[in-house]
């Protein structure tokens, strides 16, 4: 099973036509499947060619947490419960016991304000950089990198209180805006044949190559860099966003299904019971890609965006697994945690 992304490559050149039309048939549903999950090709003209655009993902669900069942705490505190010893028949004379401390706190649900950003991003690609050493030498290194462009559109969702008989009733929720935000990116390459990952580094003597190759002629930030941005609010198909570069070194030679995986678009977050060490995790963008090449002439492979397609049944199932999906899927958000 291994490589089987190759063997697209592999039908088209043993042959021929019908392979080829074959081939076209998968791009052309693979991007009707982008179309579907709202996937929009743009020109931009601060960058030459096509970005793909991955709409912001806001979820109602997503701005609250709770009732909280405060088991910890309960146990932390036991002079917070009740004496049934002090009172008759062990509950207090003139109030529920849903009115005391402990219980009302039990119905407590923490609400807070979600955005997301949009994020467009030109092909994954490689390119060769000389990269500095220790002593004053460089050493030719292949570098992964991905271009992109975030923008902020507004319409965050905030919990939205209704006074009914003079407690606030939180029953709705209201869009809101703000003049910007702020990008904190986490990025990194999961090759989801072996699990191997790899974090977003910063390489200073890639950028200005790649920014010439790329041509960019807005400014482009590395993952530090564009924390200090403001993103302003925009609905401006041309506004220039804010553009910046993932970058990645040392990334195995040998890998053909991928994925990446990029946090700080949302604040949005799970948490699996209460305390610090309730397992935490953070509202990603995962984009699946794969690459139908091998460990030689790597930089004339071209890494594609979305997964594969199979007839085969066998080889269908085996892609899913991997990219632990049920159905073929260019990108989807996910809650996962950071290592």
């Amino acid at each position: 099973m291994r490589n089987a992304a190759h063997r697209i490559v592999q039908q088209v050149s043993r042959k021929g036509l019908p392979a080829l039309m074959l081939a076209a048939s998968a791009l052309s549903v693979s991007a009707q499947d982008a179309a579907e999950d709202g996937i929009i090709q743009q020109q931009t003209q601060f960058a030459p060619g096509v970005v793909t655009v991955i709409p912001g993902d806001a979820s109602p669900s997503e701005t609250f947490d709770g009732p909280l069942a405060l088991q910890r705490f309960i146990q932390s505190h036991p002079e917070l419960e009740w004496d049934p010893t002090k009172f008759e028949n062990g509950r207090p004379h003139f109030d529920p016991r849903s009115r005391t401390l402990i219980e009302m706190a039990k119905q407590v649900v923490l609400r807070r304000e979600i955005y997301c950003l949009e994020f467009a991003f030109k092909p994954l690609r490689q390119i060769y950089v000389d990269v500095p050493l220790a002593g004053g030498q460089t050493q030719r290194k292949l570098i992964w990198y991905m271009v992109y462009r975030v923008r902020y559109t507004g319409k965050d969702l905030r919990p939205a209180a209704d006074e009914i008989g003079g407690a606030k009733m939180y029953s709705r929720i209201e869009n809101v805006s703000y003049e910007s935000r702020r990008f904190f990116p986490l990025a990194t390459l999961k090759d989801q044949v072996s699990g191997r990952e790899y974090l977003d580094r910063l390489i200073p003597s890639a950028k200005p190559v790649i920014a010439a190759r790329e041509r960019i002629t807005a400014p482009l930030y590395n993952s530090v860099e564009v924390f200090n941005q403001r993103i302003p609010l925009t609905q401006d198909e041309d506004s220039p966003g804010v553009w910046g570069v993932l970058t990645w070194m040392d990334v195995a030679p040998d890998i053909d299904f991928l994925s990446l995986y990029v946090s700080g678009l949302t604040n949005a977050f799970e948490q699996d019971g209460e305390g610090k060490d309730a397992p935490y995790r953070r509202k990603m963008l995962q984009l699946n890609f794969f690459r139908p090449g091998d460990a030689m002439n790597q930089t004339a492979d071209s890494i594609r965006f979305g997964m594969p397609p199979y007839s085969n049944e066998q080889e269908h199932a085996y892609i899913l697994d991997k990219y632990n999906v049920e159905e073929l899927r260019n990108y989807r958000w996910v809650f996962r945690s950071v290592k």
